[in-house]
């Protein structure tokens, strides 16, 4: 779920293009990125926050509005106009990337819950990773939303960096720290120990935990709200107020700790599912749809889309196109036709047995993919000096006519070369010669193949001694 490169990219453009639209209408106005996006901490499904910063009387909330769906960013369906909310904000799916974005006006606190969060995350390394792991748990369980009485993400991250505060563990800050260990003691911390009615959560100079009643009578608040976090920009502020539904929070919590504490003991190992699902598998899943969606923004905007060279499915990097591959393997498949025909007048026994490890995939692995070379240079002659090809060399010496199975420092691969058109240079008075041909431009790897006995008639070994 980390970010990746290109969805970076992808959501940058979504900015960009929506700052143009503003830039239009207002080209005094200024435009932050603030939340998640700017943190780092987002999910492959998160919004883009932006605030635009202004002088109006009244905020341009339907101007802004008009001019996103006039510009093709959105159209009327997608964009959504909440203008009696607490804060006034514009709601809208992006009409090429289908990502959302929320704009509000003239609000600082959350470029400086930013900035706050980016310190944080200097201070403890360990914070990015199980933040993650925390918002994509609660995002399947649709427990990450505030309106509907969940955890907001500014929450969830004081209620991380409160956990590690006060953690009993020096060594529970340090970039070396046990990641797993830390996600299971914040559901047992969260979801079995901490006192939801009685205490609060305070981040401020180093963090503690503060009794509510005390709360009540320092502060002008009237009741603090079940999940009390105090905001460290504004004391008077409760971050966790408006999640009414923290106590089904607390239940998933603790039901994540039981999993993983049952998932992590010694008899483990004797469960059925032990071997078929991972330790953090058991209470955090991905969606196929989801997958899917990062694989088109990886199409579309990754390393490929930028004139990088693309990988192939064994991750080996395509130093020809694949147009240009496709050509080669049909140059192929008509010079294979044109020897089969031309030698079988001379020696078809020999030229049977050698074409048929070019052009077939009998002696190939089932589950490998039958090796297409370039088309082969004709044969030198004499057979003593050695050869090579580009930056890949393969030296090698054929005792038969069939190709056998290499072994090379960086694994077991497999090169077909076809020896019928050598078979002219072959002196039958020479018993110690050997027949060589020409090595393809680029070896082809497989990874399982399995060394097999080159199958051979007897005529072609008599003519190889």
């Amino acid at each position: 779920m980390s970010p990746r490169e290109e969805e970076e990219r992808m959501r940058m453009e979504v900015v960009d293009r929506i700052e143009r639209v503003i830039k239009d209408l207002w080209p005094t106005a200024d435009v932050q990125v603030f939340g998640s996006f700017s943190t780092g901490l987002y999910l492959p499904t998160s919004d883009i926050d932006l605030v635009v910063f202004g002088n109006w009387e009244n905020l341009p909330l339907w101007t802004l509005e008009e001019a996103l769906r006039k510009k093709n960013v959105t159209d009327e369906n997608s964009i959504k106009v909440l203008d009696k909310a607490t804060v006034p904000i514009i709601k809208l799916t992006d009409f090429r990337t289908e990502v959302k974005v929320d704009i509000s006006f003239n609000v600082k606190n959350g470029v400086k819950a930013a900035l706050l969060i980016k310190d944080y995350k200097k201070k403890y390394p360990v914070l990015p990773k199980l933040v993650l792991v925390l918002k994509q748990f609660l995002l399947q369980r649709d427990l990450n939303e505030v309106f509907t009485g969940g955890i907001g993400s500014y929450s969830l991250f004081l209620m991380a960096v409160s956990f590690l505060q006060l953690h009993y563990r020096e060594d529970a800050c340090s970039p070396n720290a046990n990641v797993g260990v830390l996600l299971i003691e914040f559901f047992e911390l969260y979801g079995r120990h901490f006192n939801y009615l009685k205490t609060g959560i305070r981040i401020k100079d180093g963090g503690s935990y503060v009794a509510k009643d005390e709360v009540q009578k320092s502060t002008d608040l009237y009741r603090p709200s079940m999940l009390f976090i105090e905001d460290p920009l504004a004391p008077d502020n409760d971050v966790g107020r408006s999640s009414y539904g923290v106590l089904q929070v607390k239940q998933a919590f603790d039901y994540a700790y039981i999993v993983l504490n049952h998932a992590v003991s010694p008899i483990a190992k004797y469960y059925p599912n032990n071997e078929s699902e991972s330790i953090l598998g058991r209470i955090i899943r991905v969606t196929q749809e989801v997958a899917e969606y990062r694989d088109w923004i990886t199409k579309l905007w990754g390393p490929q889309s930028q004139n990088e060279p693309a990988l192939n499915g064994n991750d080996v990097t395509l130093l020809v196109k694949p147009q240009q591959l496709d050509e080669c393997n049909n140059n192929l498949t008509e010079e294979v036709t044109a020897s089969r025909s031309k030698s079988s007048s001379n020696s078809s026994s020999l030229v049977s047995s050698s074409s048929s490890t070019v052009s077939s995939s009998s002696d190939v692995d089932s589950d490998g993919t039958p090796c297409k070379t370039v088309k082969q240079l004709p044969g030198r002659g004499s057979s003593a000096h050695r050869e090579s090809s580009g930056g890949v060399t393969n030296h090698r010496t054929q005792r038969h006519t069939t190709s056998t199975p290499t072994d090379n420092k960086g694994g077991k691969a497999r090169l077909f070369r076809s020896s019928s058109k050598n078979t002219h240079h072959v002196q039958q008075n020479s018993s110690s010669s050997n027949i060589k041909s020409q090595p393809s431009s680029k070896p082809h790897y497989q990874g399982n193949s399995k060394k097999r006995k080159p199958q051979q008639n007897s005529e072609a070994q008599d003519l190889c001694r």
